[in-house]
């Protein structure tokens, strides 16, 4: 059978001959080409971070925001292309209010306490796992997750990026915001101390 996408990749739920689904695979290797987005759970509520990779100096910052919000208490850090990501999220927000409409209270949450998406996944779950974040406070969380990002930021391929941070939980009375803007600064400048002492300490070996 072909596995050319020729005619089968026009709709998320066209097969081709062969079985596969030619625009979920393309979200993937997006995502997968993508900068990293990651989440971590802590004990009073969740912390979303994304190095959201800027590829044209024509670049307006703060423009094409890589976190969404889906409902008063549940947000979303998307990767791959901005416009798959502008349609899930207009995709989960009906959901989210068909499910209050329907059930009459919002969407429950279940997740795991650290997980990762993007082009360094891996290095960022490694960074996670060092973490004990169950014990740790979103305060706590947001710097470093804002530290993550920028030690697993490959700087020869991928010159610049802008660091996006959100939180909800028990400092944001449930409601996800965007981490504020003194608390963001904070957290910016520890991770790149952080990333300044890495690099002297292997300068010195």
């Amino acid at each position: 059978m072909s596995s050319i996408g020729t005619g089968y990749d026009l709709s998320a739920s066209q097969f081709s001959p062969d079985g596969r689904v030619f625009q979920v695979e393309y979200a993937q290797k997006a995502v997968e080409n993508s900068g990293t987005a990651i989440a971590l759970r802590g004990k009073d509520g969740v912390v979303l971070a994304v190095e959201k990779l800027v590829t044209s100096k024509l670049y307006e910052a703060g423009a094409n925001k890589r976190i969404f919000s889906i409902d008063r208490h549940v947000g979303v850090a998307c990767a791959g292309l901005l416009a798959d990501a502008r349609q899930l999220v207009e995709t989960a927000r009906t959901e989210a209010s068909n499910y209050r409409a329907d059930y009459g209270s919002s969407v429950p949450l279940k997740g795991y306490y650290g997980c990762a998406i993007g082009k360094a996944k891996q290095a960022a779950k490694t960074e996670i796992e060092k973490l004990k974040v169950k014990e740790m406070t979103c305060r706590e969380l947001v710097k470093e997750a804002a530290k993550i990002i920028y030690v697993i930021h490959d700087e020869i391929k991928d010159k610049t990026f802008e660091l996006e941070l959100s939180w909800v939980g028990t400092e944001t009375g449930g409601i996800h915001k965007f981490v504020p803007k003194d608390l963001f600064d904070e957290a910016e400048k520890y991770a790149k101390d952080a990333l300044q002492e890495e690099s002297d300490s292997d300068e010195e070996m």
